[in-house]
Order: structure tokens, then sequence, then C-alpha cells
């Protein structure tokens, strides 16, 4: 029982105290320059009393003494060791001043990458590698493209991103930096006068575009419609002039039978004259009998008024 209770307290405390143990030791190491780890995209500069004397960019973990000599058992205690990020970096300036052929007051946005090519470099040669990058960037814009023809600034943005990294990378490389892609992004007028009467004159033009495309078509319209009512008259006259020709043609042809024609004659007269809204006055003809019993026999019975005797 008692060893049961001794074997539980040692495993408690191990499994307490060992992690504890474990990362102390490890610190110990490192802090004594037995070992480092080296992440992805970074790179470790060691320098020993004002002397580089070792660089490691391989990500992984490294024994520094086989690396750095005796010389890793003191570089953290007494010199120093520093850490560069030697990933892609971006940066965009803004509107960098520049003029035209013509003198118009333009401004140009620049993009472009960086990265760290040579760690040593970029430590020693320069105190602020990534301003002065900046500054020779915006010089080769000034220097490489003013006094361009402003169709060409305006249109030709590969031409000029091509021209300005050809002007920085030559520079960038003694300072250890990378220059990559250089992108011209943006170019604008500078002057608000000049902005002013640019978006006038673009006003004025679309009004004048606007009117004409109206006008054109109301012309069009206008064409249209003469055309269709020309068509509409033309055929209207031909009409009118085949008319008599076919009431002739039918007319010859109701003719041939002459009982035909009197009755179609005759229901023409009749619907014409009720149409007319005339008196028609009904004459007989001289061998009917007179028209006196007739009317006498159609006027209305006189009223006689009889006097009613009463007898009593």
């Amino acid at each position: 029982m008692i060893n049961l209770m001794l074997f539980l307290i040692a495993a408690t405390v191990t499994f307490i105290f060992a992690p504890v143990a474990i990362a102390v030791t490890l610190g110990l190491a490192r802090l004594f320059g037995l070992y480092t780890t080296v992440q992805e995209g970074t790179c470790h500069v060691y320098v020993l009393f004002g002397n580089v004397i070792g660089v490691i960019s391989e990500p992984g973990l490294h024994f520094l003494p086989g690396r750095l000599g005796a010389s890793a058992f003191v570089v953290r205690l007494l010199g120093e060791r520093k850490v560069l990020d030697m990933r892609l970096n971006q940066r965009y300036l803004r509107s960098q001043p520049v003029n035209s052929e013509e003198g118009a007051p333009m401004g140009i946005g620049v993009w472009y990458e960086m990265a760290i090519s040579d760690p040593v470099a970029y430590l020693f040669r320069n105190t602020d590698p990534e301003g002065s990058l900046a500054a020779n960037v915006s010089n080769a814009v000034v220097r490489t493209l003013s006094n361009m023809p402003l169709a060409e600034m305006l249109e030709n943005r590969h031409a000029m991103s091509q021209a300005v990294r050809a002007e920085v990378s030559p520079k960038s490389m003694e300072w250890g930096y990378r220059l990559g892609s250089v992108y011209v992004r943006k170019v604008h007028f500078r002057d608000a006068g000049m902005i002013r009467q640019i978006e006038a004159k673009v006003v004025n033009r679309l009004r004048q575009v606007t009117s004409a495309i109206l006008q054109d078509g109301a012309n069009q319209v206008s064409i249209i419609t003469s055309t269709a009512e020309r068509q509409a008259a033309i055929a209207f006259a031909q009409a009118q002039a085949i008319r008599p020709q076919i009431l002739g043609k039918a007319l010859n042809a109701i003719n041939t039978d002459r009982e035909v024609a009197e009755a179609l004659f005759s229901i023409l007269e009749t619907q014409n004259l009720i149409e007319g809204g005339a008196k028609v006055t009904l004459i007989p003809r001289l061998n009917e009998p007179s028209l006196l019993p007739d009317l006498l026999a159609a006027a209305p019975p006189a009223n006689h008024t009889a006097g009613s005797r009463s007898t009593g």
C-alpha cells in the first residue's frame, strides 16, 4: 500500500513538474546558444562586438555551435540577434507631382513590391532602407515620367511602370532591398480649376450628344411617318382611280340581265331616298281609280256632339 502511494505521488509530481522542467531547460539552452528555431519567412542575423558572425535564413531547428562555433555560447549574452521579415511587402505612393508635355499638373499614384534580398546590407548600409526606397521610387517617377505627352500619360501605364522599375532597381539592390513589381495605378489632374473645366466640357459634350441623339430620333420618326403617309396616299389614289373601272365592270355584268338591273337600281334609288330623309308624295298612275274615295276612307271619323235627352 505504501509503495502504491509513493508511486502515485511520484507520477503526480512528474506530470506537473516535467513540462516546467522541459521548458526551463529549453529556455536555458536557447539562452546559452545551444540551438535556435527559425520560422518560415524570417532570417536570423547574429552580431557580436559589431561584427556579423552568422546569418541563418533556412527555416527549421538549428544547432548554433555547429553554425557559429564557440561564439554561439556568448552571442545571446554579449551580442545581439536580429530577426528580419523576409516576406514580400507592398507600398503605395499617392499623387506624385509631375507635369505633362503640355504643362498640365498631373498626379501619379505608384504601387510597388519590395523584399529583403541581403540581410547584412539591409541592416548596416542604410539606416532607413524602406524610406530611402520610397524616396527613390518617388524621384524615379518624377525623373522618368515628367514632360510626357498627356495622351501617353493617361493611356500607356504599362510602359510607365517598366520605366520606373528600370530606374529604381539598381540602386535598391545596394541597400539589400529587392524591388518587385511596379505599377502606375492612378493618373489624375492636380489643379482643381482644370478639373472643373474638364467636367464642364464633358457635361456640355454629353448634352450635345444627347441633343443630337434626340434630334436624330425625331428625324427618323418624321421620315418614317412621311414615308408611311406617302405610301398610304399612293394606295388611296390608286384605289380611287380603279374604283370606276371596278364599278363599271360590275354594272356591265349586271346589265346583262335586264330584270336584275331594274331591281338593283330600284333598290338603290329607294335606299337613297330613305337615307336622304326627304318627304315623298305618292301619285297614282292615270289608269288607277280616283284617289278621292281612298283619301276619304283613310280620313279619321269626325267628332259629332250628340245631345242626350232624359225622360222622366
